[in-house]
């Protein structure tokens, strides 16, 4: 199995269309046997499915994640766990102990004051909170 998580020195990257970087995770019984970083190569939002398909990724866990993204994700048959924070070695260890809740997280992520609406990228029309 292949694990993803969006990577910012060695933290999970809470916007995942924005995400730079994943760290990479092999795992064979249960247990991490290599990890490696890889760039999104620029891509964002629905495209970084693409780029977790091209890499085989099983599993994507993440922080805050928008409909769109959700539904590539699907799409893609990667399963997603959602709302994680913190370390992303931790977050993957909980993850496979069983611990790591998905929050389901959906576009609490967005810093509107930054000029970044909802309605950029269709995510107002699955229920996220104007701000």
């Amino acid at each position: 199995m292949r694990i993803a998580v969006p990577y910012d020195n060695e933290e999970v990257f809470q916007h995942f269309g924005r995400t730079e970087n994943f760290k990479v995770y092999e795992i064979e019984n249960n247990q991490v046997i290599s990890s490696e970083v890889i760039s999104s190569n620029g891509q964002g939002h629905g495209a970084l499915a693409g780029v977790l398909a091209i890499n085989q990724i099983d599993v994507l866990i993440c922080g805050g994640i928008g409909g769109g993204a959700q539904m590539a994700l699907a799409e893609a048959g990667i399963e997603l766990c959602a709302g994680a924070t913190g370390n992303v070695d931790k977050a993957v260890s909980s993850y496979l102990v069983g611990t790591l809740v998905n929050t389901g997280s959906n576009c609490n992520h967005h810093h509107h004051e930054d000029r970044h609406t909802c309605g950029d990228h269709g995510c107002g029309n699955h229920g996220c909170e104007k701000h």
